[in-house]
């Protein structure tokens, strides 16, 4: 999978490149996203500006992974979703589950906010 990444002070923002989120990129999202729990600043904000449509499958990833990363404690947050695709994951009950703000910006806040929750209450964030 085609990513760029742009690595800041407390988190990394992955954009991926491709226009499509299929069932059989779901390993690839994983051997992707998962390694940035063992990493010195393991937080990420997902940039889907690029993504017009994603399957059900993909979306079921997206969701399990964002959860790996909060039992972690570490931040997860999705943005710029296009409309047809926060639909589908809305009609498929995945978006409820999500972390997601329209901007990146927004993204940005809320994983700063997030580490502070998590030093406030000495690393039991949920």
């Amino acid at each position: 999978m085609n990513v760029k990444l742009d690595t800041k002070e407390k988190f990394t923002v992955i954009t991926p490149q491709e226009t499509s989120l299929s069932a059989n990129m779901t390993e690839e999202l994983n051997q992707l996203l998962l390694p940035y729990l063992q990493k010195d600043i393991p937080h990420i904000v997902f940039n889907m500006h690029v993504i017009a449509s994603i399957d059900e499958t993909a979306g079921e990833a997206i969701a399990m992974i964002q959860q790996k990363f909060y039992e972690e404690n570490s931040s997860f947050v999705i943005c710029n979703m296009q409309e047809a695709v926060e639909k589908l994951l809305d009609e498929h009950e995945l978006l409820e589950l999500m972390n997601v703000t329209p901007t990146e910006s927004e993204a940005w806040d809320i994983v700063q906010m997030e580490e502070v929750e998590r030093e406030l209450l000495g690393g039991d964030f949920e």
